[in-house]
């Protein structure tokens, strides 16, 4: 890692300028699908992922570089990731089995890492009840208290058109770190079919209150389902509640896509803004057209009893596709953050991918896109149930799946900082900004120029494409609020053509830039 001292020009400027947010290609192998993200409560700068079928990634830098691994167990694993992690920073990996003695999804299983994703225990196991077939695994954990509960769907004969055969959704909790789990229970009142399909009670997805309430919501032939349990697990309501309607199922068609849905995600505010105990769903539709797929939320304030009307959180203009989208809570902040596919800019099959914010509890939503270039899915690869969001003070990261050339990628876009999310109103209060640098791409020279709103110790570095810095440009130095104008020598400097990103770091705000050097 090279040192450079470089000189500061100082300019008053007003100018606020935000472009594109750095995406990271997580990976390629294996053609990875249906991600699940997790920060570590206990070390935020550890995230782990999972991805079909048996993909695992751990990163130790926010995100910015990845370490790849496969899933073993002599439980089998079959797919469908879910990563939690509890307080003391230990990660649990659900999914499907495929045990070496036993039959296909018989189970659902649980598997431990206390070293932050590097090494994995065998697994326990919930749910064993073969030959009906246990499916879409999601689980939660309680900050508290370190329970663990799981929900999935149970297929009595997985694609039966038997009247007799049904689906209905389970639960099972763990008190001891994923060691044992309770016996299996239902919870729901009006069972599915087992076509895989709208009549299919499917996509249960938990949240924890801040009282450790376990709240739950799923879909199904009664549309969009929730209930609730305050004792841990122990006991459920006898009745469930119906949240809203999904029209006119959650299984639909997008063009390009082989198969879609719009199972629902569940949060819960726990933090201490003023949305404090709001419950929230997200889901996505099409009662608005079948070529107007949107992206939908409603919430409750008063513990899941009743449920305001559903707030489309798209934001353009009607007839296109919004799809796949899944939703997180900042717990630091409150804010609501949401990652889909979009269609908004085109007329055929090219896709980006959106993020939503909301900061006022969900009333009002601004959409940014994230992705770096459209892609265009095709129908005869598997694209996935899912995509996945986490957020932790400031950092977000939204993670979805990339095609080009037929080949799936994992990617995550690495947002460093809410800053560059506000409002044009509260812009002010951003500790600083930074634009484009020019020209870009570059070959021997370039210029890079940022804004402080206060004064602040700033860092400037420049990252390769995997995240590992190759210059520090700036070391905390300490700048009085302004607008700087940066030049750096690029044929001096020595720095292999390619695509790298330039970062600004204060001590509470970071953000970066894409750039390219020929």
């Amino acid at each position: 890692m090279k040192n450079i001292i470089i000189s500061v020009t100082l300019i008053i400027s007003a100018s606020v300028a935000w472009s594109q947010f750095p995406n990271v290609v997580i990976s390629a192998k294996y053609f990875p699908e249906e991600p699940s993200v997790c920060f570590s409560p206990k070390s935020p700068n550890m995230l782990v992922v999972g991805a079909n079928l048996k993909n695992i990634y751990y990163s130790a830098d926010y995100g910015l570089t990845w370490h790849s691994d496969t899933l073993e167990s002599t439980l089998g694993v079959a797919g469908d990731p879910c990563i939690i992690a509890d307080s003391n920073g230990n990660f649990y990996y659900f999914h499907l089995s495929k045990p070496q003695a036993g039959s296909l999804l018989d189970r659902i299983v649980c598997q431990k890492s206390t070293d932050n994703g590097y090494s994995w225990s065998d697994g326990s196991y919930t749910g064993l009840n073969s030959p009906k077939h246990q499916d879409k695994i999601w689980a939660a954990v309680d900050l508290k208290t370190n329970n663990l509960y799981a929900f999935w769907t149970q297929f009595d004969k997985y694609g039966s058109t038997t009247k007799t055969d049904s689906t209905n959704i389970l639960f099972s909790r763990s008190a001891d770190a994923g060691l044992t789990w309770s016996q299996a229970i239902r919870i729901n009142k009006v069972a599915g079919n087992c076509s895989d399909s709208d009549s299919t009670v499917e996509g249960a997805f938990p949240a924890i209150g801040p009282e450790g309430e376990i709240y739950v919501s799923w879909a199904g032939p009664a549309g969009l389902i929730f209930t609730k349990s305050i004792d841990g697990g122990l006991t459920w309501p006898e009745q469930n509640v119906k949240a809203a309607s999904i029209l006119p199922g959650w299984d639909f068609n997008i063009p390009g896509i082989d198969r879609c849905n719009g199972m629902p995600v569940t949060c819960c505010d726990i933090s201490n803004s003023p949305y404090h105990g709001t419950i929230y769903i997200n889901w996505s539709d099409q009662r608005n057209d079948t070529t107007d797929t949107d992206i939908f939320l409603i919430k409750s304030t008063d513990y899941g009893q009743t449920w305001s009307e559903p707030k489309r959180v798209n934001d353009d203009p009607p007839g296109r596709h919004q799809f796949l989208s899944s939703m997180t809570i900042d717990q630091s902040t409150g804010f609501l953050y949401f990652v889909f596919y979009d269609r908004r800019n085109y007329t055929d099959l090219n896709t980006d991918v959106y993020l939503a914010v909301s900061r006022d509890g969900g009333e009002t939503f601004r959409n940014f896109k994230i992705s770096e270039d459209p892609f265009i899915p095709n129908p005869s690869i598997f694209f996935g149930d899912y995509t996945s969001i986490a957020a932790f003070n400031n950092r977000v990261r939204p993670m979805w799946m990339n095609m080009t050339n037929m080949v799936l990628s994992l990617v995550v876009a690495v947002i460093d900082s809410a800053g560059h999310l506000q409002t044009p109103e509260l812009e002010p209060a951003i500790t600083a900004s930074l634009d484009q640098n020019y020209p870009n791409p570059a070959s021997d020279f370039t210029f890079m120029s940022f804004k402080l709103n206060r004064p602040a110790e700033v860092t400037l570095t420049l990252h390769d494409y995997t995240g590992k810095i190759v210059v520090r440009l700036m070391d905390a130095k300490k700048l009085p609020a302004g607008k700087y104008v940066e030049g750096f020598d690029l044929l001096h400097m020595a720095i292999n053509p390619g695509i790298y990103f330039y970062r600004l770091e204060t001590q509470d705000f970071s953000v970066s830039k894409k750039m390219v050097i020929r």
